[in-house]
Parts: structure tokens; sequence; C-alpha cells
């Protein structure tokens, strides 16, 4: 259920930008009335409305999600501020410039802004934030959670990078789909080997401490 809370606004934004895609008159002749005055000449083409009305979307939808934790927990987690105020900015600038070239840079911004947090976080305040995340549910050598701290870095970083790759080189309608589908299973695949090698470590500190019983 938070895996699909946590996708709502990306999934959002390839929903909407396919039905945009399938009726374009219809999403043109809308985003001109929504969004026209913010730029001279006040007309939205049909080729520009699909990633406009898609940007509006994922930005109600982050928002919507800050509200929703803020009321059932009473608090919002720091990554979802960041997350939502990279969006506002990007995707505002998107659809008041009508330039999908900003919210094609909101992925990469994100994923640098976590890289630089976790370096940050272990430079300047000593501290492993994976670490503090994850501590409560699993127990590591100090080591491995250095390690563990890296590699998120390393992922984020190159993620960062992809998303500028598919961007530019690729047509918007790739761009979306990788965006949702290829972010997806890449982050999957990196969990999945994350999780393959903490679990020999776990059975590696179980053992020893059966030893020492």
């Amino acid at each position: 259920m938070k895996l699909i809370a946590d996708l709502l606004p990306v999934l959002l934004f390839f929903i909407v930008f396919k039905l945009g895609g399938a009726y374009p008159d219809v999403a043109a002749h809308a985003a001109t009335q929504w969004f026209g005055a913010a730029v001279s000449g006040g007309v939205v083409t049909a080729a520009q409305a699909p990633i406009l009305w898609a940007t509006l979307v994922a930005i109600l939808a982050s928002i919507a999600q800050v509200v929703w934790q803020w009321v059932r927990h009473g608090r919002v987690e720091r990554m979802l501020w960041i997350s939502l105020a990279i969006i506002v900015v990007f995707g505002g600038a998107t659809i008041w410039f009508h330039d999908e070239t900003f919210i094609k840079w909101k992925p990469t911004v994100l994923y640098w802004a976590f890289a630089l947090a976790l370096l940050i976080g272990r430079l300047v305040f000593g501290r492993n934030l994976i670490r503090g995340m994850m501590q409560s549910q699993i127990q590591l050598p100090d080591a491995i959670w250095g390690r563990l701290n890296v590699a998120w870095m390393m992922f984020f970083g190159v993620m960062g990078v992809l998303n500028l790759f598919v961007a530019y080189r690729f047509p918007t309608e790739t761009w979306v789909s990788f965006k949702l589908f290829g972010f997806l299973g890449l982050t999957l695949l990196f969990v999945l080997a994350q999780g393959l090698l903490l679990s020999r470590h776990m059975r590696e500190a179980q053992g020893l401490a059966d030893e020492h019983r």
C-alpha cells in the first residue's frame, strides 16, 4: 500500500500524459484556456498539452501525499518535503514557460539531492543516514553500514545521469515510460541485490552471536 502511495505522482503523470496524447486536440484546447496566458500568444499546442497536464496532476498528487501523511501521522518525512519542493519548482516552471525541459530535470535533481544529503550527512555531520533509517529493522557491522551508504549515494548519482541520458537522447514519450517502468525496475533490482548482500551478513552476524552464547 505504501509503495502505491509513493508511486502515485509518477503513476498519475504517466496516465495523464498518455490520455493527453490520445486526445491531443481536447488536451490542447483545455490547456490553452488554463495555461495559455503564461506565454506570449496564449496558445498551447497539441504537442505541449500532454506534458503540461501530466505535470499539473503530478504536482497536485505530491501535495496530496504531504497532506495525507500529515493528517495520518502528524508529521511529514523530510524526503517527501524535498520531493514536493523540487516538483513544485521544476513542474511550475514547465507549466509557466511551456517547456518540458524543467520537468525532465526534476528526477535528476531529486536523485542528486538525495545523494548529496547522504554525502553531507557522512562528511559534515558524521552521520550515516541510511543506518539511521534502517538500523531499527536490521543490525549490521559498522563497515557494512558504511558500504551501504556509499552504494546508495552511487545509485542515486547514476540514476540522475541515466535520467538525463534518456531525456535528451530519446523522445518525450519514451522518457515518460522510462520514468515509471525503468526507474521502478532498476530500483527494485538494486533493492533486491542489496537484500541478498545484507542477508548474507545478517546470517554471519547471527552465527557469531550463536557461538558466544
